[in-house]
């Protein structure tokens, strides 16, 4: 009998095979390609330097298909203009310059950032060294008080409390203002000036005072009260005994939430992700961070004036978890 010619099955399964690998790799090494978004935090030493790292380590680390890169700047003063101009895709924004410029104060028209979280709520107080004569906020009026840099949000929180007190930051204080946020504590524990203005929980230059035997310096009831009359926005809170090294009493005082805004045209697809990403890592942010414990979706619509002011892609995100009607 004559031999049986069969077709060279195994060279074309190997190119077959070959073929389908290279293309399966390809489409994985596309799928892999994480999606880079800058997040512009503050200057060294501050609070929102501090939280912005961890926050980018651990949405990095839950969600691999985000690469955010977190970015010094000036601050929340700075952080707005530069979301606008699109340097940013999105940055931490204290409070009241976020109130202010997405209803337009002080502005030509409201700005067109979204909110993506709220992070935190940012309280005012002083701190002062262990050996301070100061008890009340009244006792340090007329002292040399650092209030921050001129970008920060709490330097603007210490603008709005002293107003709402019937105070001029400036003129009934002998004011003080930072190149750099670090240079606080230093600047208190040396005796160079009488106090630091600041707040939030874990702040990085309260912890460095309370740590060197300071102490914090509130507000009574009927100043948070009276702050509160004047700005709705600014709610009287108490942060309880402990909050830092060596608080051994609670404190009164008044505070509003912080966001992480993104610039007008992040895909609605792109903030979806990025908001289930950050509920997905919240668990890591509070271990890591104390004030990673108020980032929850149902605080960003407590701080956000508005529903209009979300991200419509956020908006989807907390219509899944049934926290907004669809």
């Amino acid at each position: 009998m004559s031999a049986v010619t069969r077709p060279n099955v195994s060279k074309r399964f190997v190119r077959l095979l070959v073929a389908g690998l290279l293309l399966a790799l390809s489409s994985v090494g596309a799928q892999a390609a994480p999606e880079r978004l800058t997040l512009g935090t503050a200057t060294p030493g501050g609070g929102f330097e501090l939280y912005g790292g961890v926050l980018a380590q651990v949405v990095n680390e839950a969600k691999p298909s985000f690469a955010l890169e977190a970015t010094a700047t000036k601050g929340s003063r700075e952080n707005i203009p530069l979301l606008e101009q699109g340097k940013l895709d999105i940055a931490l924004v204290a409070s009241l310059p976020a109130q202010e410029a997405l209803a337009g104060i002080g502005r030509a028209e409201p700005s067109p950032l979204k909110i993506i979280t709220a992070i935190y709520p940012t309280f005012g107080a002083f701190a002062v060294r262990g050996d301070s004569p100061a008890r009340t906020f009244d006792d340090l009026i007329g002292q040399r008080v650092a209030w921050g840099t001129s970008a920060s949000g709490l330097t603007l929180l210490g603008k709005y409390v002293t107003e709402g007190l019937g105070l001029d930051r400036d003129a009934d204080f002998q004011a003080e203002y930072l190149e750099k946020a670090g240079l606080g504590a230093p600047m208190v524990l040396e005796g160079d000036v009488d106090a630091l203005w600041g707040g939030g929980v874990g702040w990085p230059n309260f912890t460095k005072i309370m740590q060197g035997g300071g102490r914090l310096v509130g507000m009574t009831a009927e100043q948070t009260a009276k702050v509160s009359d004047a700005f709705a926005f600014l709610t009287p809170m108490t942060l309880p005994a402990g909050a830092y090294p060596g608080q051994a009493e609670p404190l009164e005082t008044v505070a509003s939430f912080s966001f992480v805004l993104a610039r007008s045209d992040l895909p609605d697809e792109t903030a979806y992700r990025l908001a289930k990403a950050i509920h997905q890592a919240q668990p890591a942010l509070a271990a890591r961070l104390a004030q990673g414990r108020e980032t929850l979706p149902e605080n960003t619509i407590k701080g956000a004036a508005a529903v209009e002011h979300i991200h419509p892609g956020v908006q989807q995100y907390l219509q899944e978890l049934g926290l907004l009607p669809r």
